[in-house]
């Protein structure tokens, strides 16, 4: 994986190839970074409404996304 400042540069490409592959890493290193915080909320006791309000979205939305994960964490774990 790129280190984060390669990619911010790759972004700033005049070639949309190069541009648009930062990008996409960018993205995917966002709902990494997201993914990891949210489930550390959850481990520390966070309401999926707490969550929401930081991240800007609804706690619907939150929790359709990383709710479902949690739930199998647990059923794996058992």
């Amino acid at each position: 994986m790129a280190r984060p400042a390669e990619v911010v540069a790759q972004t700033a490409s005049e070639d949309p190839e190069v541009g648009l592959r930062g990008v996409a890493s960018l993205r995917a290193l966002l709902e990494a970074v997201e993914e990891l915080q949210v489930r550390h909320a959850r481990e520390l006791g966070w309401s999926w409404q707490q969550i929401a309000e930081l991240l800007g979205v609804s706690k619907q939305a939150v929790h359709q996304k990383y709710g479902t994960r949690e739930a199998g964490r647990r059923r794996s774990t058992r």
